[in-house]
């Protein structure tokens, strides 16, 4: 029986951990559950049902609504859990005693809590790639080998892949790509896309930041650089390829010529199970392929002229420090900006250009490498402000 902190429990990755856990109650429990707050009445319910001991809500106006709730569903003859409010919630809860913390929260709000469960030597099943990726060095040098398991398909596949030879045989990891609604768009296409066409994914469910990157491929961008982070393997050694279907996950190519791919179907209940679980697999997490029936799989090279994303990543990633940081934040604070139709669909990657450009001519010297999270946050409020700035730039050129 292994003990879960499950952190974002209300987003898309923990309702579907949840389903999970409670279809192999004897695999696991979940102890303590957070969530941002802007759901108190299914943060009860999930709270209620699986009776844990803590639950943790980051914003603080919505503690009460949260207690009063969780009192409307518990049991009269026993108290109800403790509540922890704030933007610290989730990493208090991230250190509380358990065998795995599975982070889902979204963005790079997450670092705190992805550092609070690797320095308490839990286990994270990492859903919350941003803060890896804004992290970077602090987070690498604080977790132990195997502490940090990827939770997202692309590299739970690597990981499942890597299991087929040795570090020294790996010639490079395929990531793929489903290329999103826009796919086979040239660039001139996409000058007027909205947010309504940015969410209509083709193959998954996600929520709408994620959606939205994978609109842009900014999420392949960032998964990139959380390959070279987790799996230790150099920028130039891990390529993008567009498979529209979904069903390949990624792939890692051996020095022999040999490809391993992992495939299943777009359903992200298989590597959240894969990464509570890990090293073992949990029986019927999700339906397999049906091999008996006819399928087409194809692949297609990445268009770097109609979607930059994965160069500018590639770039941040090469130069170090705070950039991947900057990048990332400046993405989070530009798709928020498109939502709010306050810029287009193609300035969210031409602004993130500028930003990182900036700050690897005017700042990238002087900051070196994150020695804290006080740096990585610095970095990161720049860049959303200048985010900011360039956008409403933008708005008022017309």
């Amino acid at each position: 029986m292994r003990d879960v902190v499950l952190l974002g429990s209300t987003g898309s990755i923990g309702t579907q951990a949840i389903d999970i856990i409670e279809r192999a109650p004897d695999r696991f429990r979940v102890v303590a559950l957070a969530a941002g707050g802007s759901d108190v009445d299914l943060l009860a319910d999930q709270a209620a049902r699986l009776r844990v001991s803590t639950v943790g809500v980051g914003r603080e106006d919505a503690a009460d609504a949260v207690r009063e709730r969780l009192t409307d569903r518990w049991p009269a003859d026993t108290p109800p859990p403790r509540v922890v409010a704030g933007p610290h919630a989730a990493a208090e809860l991230a250190a509380l005693p358990c065998d795995t913390v599975l982070n889902g929260v979204a963005g790079s709000q997450g670092l705190r809590a992805t550092l609070a469960a690797i320095d308490a030597g839990r286990t994270v099943a990492l859903a919350n790639k941003e803060s890896l990726i804004a992290g970077g060095p602090i987070v690498t040098r604080r977790a132990a080998p195997g502490q940090l398991v990827p939770v997202d398909s692309e590299h739970s596949a690597l990981a499942q892949c890597l299991r087929a030879g040795r570090r020294a045989e790996i010639r490079r990891l395929v990531i793929t790509a489903s290329g999103g609604p826009f796919r086979g768009r040239p660039r001139a296409d996409l000058a007027d896309v909205t947010p309504a066409d940015a969410l209509a994914h083709p193959t998954w469910a996600m929520g709408p930041l994620v959606t939205t990157n994978s609109a842009t491929l900014v999420n392949k961008g960032l998964e990139v650089i959380e390959a070279h982070l987790l799996f230790d393997i150099p920028y130039d050694q891990i390529d993008v390829v567009v498979h529209p279907q979904s069903v390949i996950h990624s792939m890692v190519e051996f020095v022999d010529g040999s490809t391993i791919a992992q495939a299943s179907p777009p359903d992200m209940r298989l590597p959240i199970s894969l990464a509570l679980g890990w090293p073992d697999r949990v029986q019927d997490a999700a339906p397999a392929i049906d091999w008996s029936t006819a399928h087409t799989l194809t692949f297609e090279p990445l268009d770097p002229g109609a979607f930059p994303a994965v160069d500018l990543a590639r770039r941040a990633g090469d130069a170090g420090g705070c950039a991947p940081a900057v990048y990332n934040a400046a993405n989070e604070a530009l798709v928020a900006a498109f939502h709010d139709r306050m810029v287009g669909f193609l300035q969210i990657v031409d602004t993130i250009g500028e930003v990182l450009d900036e700050w690897l001519s005017e700042r990238h010297a002087a900051a070196g490498n994150p020695g804290t999270v006080e740096d990585v946050e610095q970095a990161e409020a720049w860049a959303r402000e200048r985010a900011r700035v360039l956008a409403e730039a933008s708005v008022q050129r017309g």
